[in-house]
């Protein structure tokens, strides 16, 4: 716990950040900081809660010692902060930008108040960590001898990879992009993860031991059944990657695109400014939907404004979310309510208005003579829901509309690892697509390969990314001696 009467005397505080307006001449991070006392005060604001729902399943999936570290930073004993907190988190300076966050909607003192601000609290002791010259390399002393190969250098590959490099593996990470990292190099963009956080953090695995071999796609350039003939035992990490289509009529004209695909490009020009960004994935100049409202949805809003658009609509087939917390969503599970995130935020103050339309659907892509996109066509739903049934939408007839558009952009999630990865050795998959692994030592259908991530549990967050990695490395380590003392 942090002040006994902390939560009473202290309001919640969070990090500022630069208007809306005057930050889209970059790809940086606009976040500004609370300084030390300031951060010191929303840690006071930790209250003795008695049972820290902020740390069960419905809160932080690492297990983070939340009220601990808290407590700590009340106290300015930083450094205390950082190890408690890196004791469970490998990666807290992603976390403590990118994750919604589920440990503050489990937050007792959200049932009454607003949460503490664990996030940016967690952010700050990562911060002042690398400042304080404490995140060094870790060589271990001694080595098995057994080596472990991961396919995929995201949250999960990296989680996997650090913790059994600590456990004295030789750790071979392969990547089929130029650069580690998975979608925290090029799935997030810059100004939200900025990506010399994301190299400073690989560059420090690499001085552990770690390989990284970027450019090699498994499946295509190399083969599973090789990796498992070369080393000990292959950890899929590969992600959720195939992204989910829309087949509407029109889906085939020039500028509809998948928004992974967008925001990729966009951070390989961001990375390497000599890079051009191919046309049909550049937003300059053009009215741009997304359709999707989720973080990816809001991510291609806030990139599409930095490479001037000339206009940006957000279209989401789902109803507009309540403003407070509703009898489905009681706490402490998640509140998926109504929020402005830096996109919506940014594109309201250059355009005037709240970029996104609720319950609408995609009828069609609309063209011109030689194939380029124009305009969506979309009608209004209402959503009908009959007692023992999930919710279906309906069309409202008469609602016919069509958006003007140069360039769409398909934010809809995905469906699961690449098919090629594994197609030599013939992994079971699940009724999700996802490869099919157990629940409790991550083994798949084939002896020595494990699956962790959303290769295993499907499109999920970072944070689940990085319990999966070190739930995986612990099992790995068990599976090759017999034992594990990870935890």
């Amino acid at each position: 716990m942090g002040k006994p009467t902390g939560f009473m005397e202290y309001s919640r505080k969070v990090a500022g950040a630069v208007p809306p307006g005057q930050r889209l001449n970059g790809f940086y991070e606009f976040r500004t900081p609370l300084d030390l006392r300031e951060q010191e005060e929303q840690g006071a604001r930790c209250m003795d809660c008695g049972v820290p729902f902020c740390q069960s399943d419905y809160g932080c999936p690492v297990d983070n010692l939340i009220p601990e570290w808290n407590d700590l930073i009340y106290h300015g004993r930083w450094e205390e902060a950082f190890h408690r907190l890196m004791k469970t988190n490998n990666f807290p300076e992603y976390t403590g930008r990118v994750c919604p966050a589920p440990c503050e909607h489990a937050c007792v003192l959200a049932m009454n108040d607003p949460a503490v601000t664990i996030k940016e609290n967690e952010a700050a002791i990562i911060d002042w960590g690398y400042e304080a010259g404490l995140m060094t390399p870790r060589v271990p002393a001694l080595r098995t001898g057994k080596t472990v190969a991961i396919v995929g250098s995201g949250p999960a590959g990296l989680a996997a990879a650090d913790q059994l490099n600590q456990a004295g593996y030789q750790v071979t990470i392969y990547e089929r992009a130029d650069r580690p990292g998975g979608l925290l190099m090029y799935g997030i963009p810059a100004m939200k993860l900025d990506k010399k956080l994301v190299q400073r953090r690989n560059d420090l695995l690499e001085a552990e031991g770690v390989i990284f071999r970027t450019g090699v796609d498994v499946g295509r350039d190399i083969s599973l059944a090789g990796l498992q003939r070369e080393y000990d035992a292959v950890i899929i990490a590969s992600g959720a990657t195939r992204p989910r289509d829309l087949s509407v009529a029109g889906r085939d004209l020039q500028g509809v695109s998948f928004a992974m695909d967008y925001l990729s490009a966009s951070t390989r020009r961001v990375l390497d400014p000599s890079r051009e960004i191919p046309s049909e994935l550049s937003a300059r100049g053009k009215r741009v939907v997304v359709i999707g409202g989720g973080d990816t949805g809001n991510d291609c809003l806030g990139t599409a404004l930095r490479q001037e658009a000339a206009s940006v609509l957000n279209l989401e087939i789902l109803a507009r979310p309540p403003l407070e917390r509703t009898r489905e969503m009681p706490w402490p599970t998640f509140a998926r309510t109504f929020k402005s995130d830096y996109g919506h935020q940014e594109a309201q103050a250059v355009l005037g208005e709240d970029p996104r339309l609720f319950s609408r659907r995609t009828l069609r892509f609309v063209g011109d003579r030689i194939g380029r996109l124009r305009g969506v066509e979309t009608i209004q739903v209402r959503w009908e829901k009959e007692p023992g049934e999930a919710p279906r939408p309906v069309d409202v007839v008469g609602t016919e509309e069509v958006h003007p558009a140069d360039l769409v952009l398909l934010a809809l999630g995905f469906t699961g690892p690449e098919e090629y990865l594994a197609a030599d050795i013939s992994l079971e998959r699940d009724g999700r697509s996802n490869f099919r692994a157990d629940e409790k030592t991550y083994l798949s259908s084939v002896p020595g390969i494990f699956v962790a991530g959303d290769a295993r549990r499907g499109q999920s967050l970072v944070v689940w990314a990085i319990k999966e990695g070190r739930g995986v490395a612990r099992e790995v380590d068990r599976y090759l001696r017999g034992f594990s003392e990870l935890p």
